[in-house]
């Protein structure tokens, strides 16, 4: 039986990429960041929480990483963890990069001393590039340009791992994958917000949901596609990196329309624009060419845009239909804040 250490795996990739392996017969080590309220709700949504073994560690404390390692005795690290909500990266550029930059260095020195033979997957992103041109979509060459400081952070991750592959001929490879979505996305993440603000909606819970930029256009494609490609680059006889996308880019306006459309509304009476939302800098554009996974991987996404917005929304009407009807359970949306509660950094030195 294969061991297999996944840092980040209370989060929406960590727990589909933890249940993808456990069915492939792997022993499942996964670090968790301790909180004062365990975060768990993924893991428990997939009915996998009693199959791993669960290692508190923080990525800004290198020796919680390396005692991580020797716990698991891995032969793959899956490493996901991160800060990886881009406005939040603004807001908090400093441990962004302490956390979504440094750590990666942190868990690769780990390894490096433990043992330099585990197989490393650092998750990158399309952030890098910070813009697509419309004609010709993004691919393993094409130019990194960050527009943020989660993209930057990220950027520098891409590089240390790029560096230890080189020079210290480690088998580690970067994913630079594009959105990718599901039921168990955040609630901060634009798509998972209006998936679960028409749901309420829909049911009379509540009026209307407020936005950033309707025009920027992502390339979306769903999480569980996504995490197979991870464990597909750590089984080539060679390290290398992978664009992982679908080649079609949408506008979260067409996200919008499609989520509404979906619970009989028109998103133009619910969805409303607010000026707190907006990014200082906005990627406005990103489509991903995943031709060299295909080509070396043999992978390809499975789920299409429009059946991934309608698998979103009916997992959130189902379950706010769940808690109207007095059932308990461990959803994030029952205890997350209301947005009006947040307050902008701009906002936080005026008042």
């Amino acid at each position: 039986m294969k061991r297999v250490l996944i840092t980040g795996i209370t989060g929406q990739d960590g727990a589909y990429l933890a249940k993808f392996l456990l069915d492939k017969g792997y022993e499942v080590f996964g670090i968790y960041r301790r909180l004062s309220t365990p975060n768990f709700w993924r893991l428990q949504y997939l009915d996998i929480f009693d199959r791993l073994h669960l290692i508190g560690a923080d990525l800004i404390d290198e020796g919680s990483l390396i005692e991580a390692i020797h716990i698991s005795q891995p032969e793959e690290v899956y490493h996901l963890a991160a800060q990886s909500f881009v406005w939040s990266s603004f807001e908090e550029p400093i441990s962004t990069a302490e956390m979504t930059g440094l750590g990666v260095t942190r868990i690769l020195e780990a390894i490096r001393h433990v043992n330099r033979d585990i197989r490393f997957y650092q998750a990158s992103t399309s952030e890098l590039f910070g813009y697509s041109p419309e004609d010709e979509p993004l691919h393993e060459g094409s130019p990194f340009q960050p527009q943020s400081p989660y993209a930057a952070a990220k950027l520098y991750g891409y590089w240390i791992t790029t560096i230890y592959r080189k020079g210290y001929g480690m088998y580690a490879c970067n994913g630079i994958l594009f959105n990718h979505e599901s039921p168990l996305r955040g609630l901060e993440f634009i798509t998972r917000k209006l998936s679960n603000a028409a749901a309420r909606i829909s049911l009379g819970l509540q009026k209307e949901i407020s936005v950033g930029n309707l025009d920027a256009m992502r390339d979306w494609g769903f999480a569980p596609d996504y995490v197979e490609s991870m464990w597909m680059m750590l089984q080539e006889d060679e390290p290398d990196d992978y664009v992982v996308a679908t080649n079609e880019s949408h506008s979260v306006r067409e996200f919008a329309e499609k989520v509404f459309s979906r619970v009989g509304l028109d998103y133009r009476d619910h969805v409303k624009v607010d000026k707190k939302f907006l990014r200082p800098l906005d990627v406005r554009y990103l489509r991903g060419d995943y031709r060299k996974a295909r080509e070396k991987l043999g992978w390809r996404p499975k789920v299409n845009f429009d059946d991934l917005v309608s698998l979103m929304v009916k997992a959130d009407q189902e379950r706010w239909k769940r808690w109207m009807n007095g059932e308990q359970f461990p959803w994030d949306a029952i205890h997350y804040p209301h947005e009006n509660q947040f307050l902008s950094r701009s906002e936080r030195i005026t008042r």
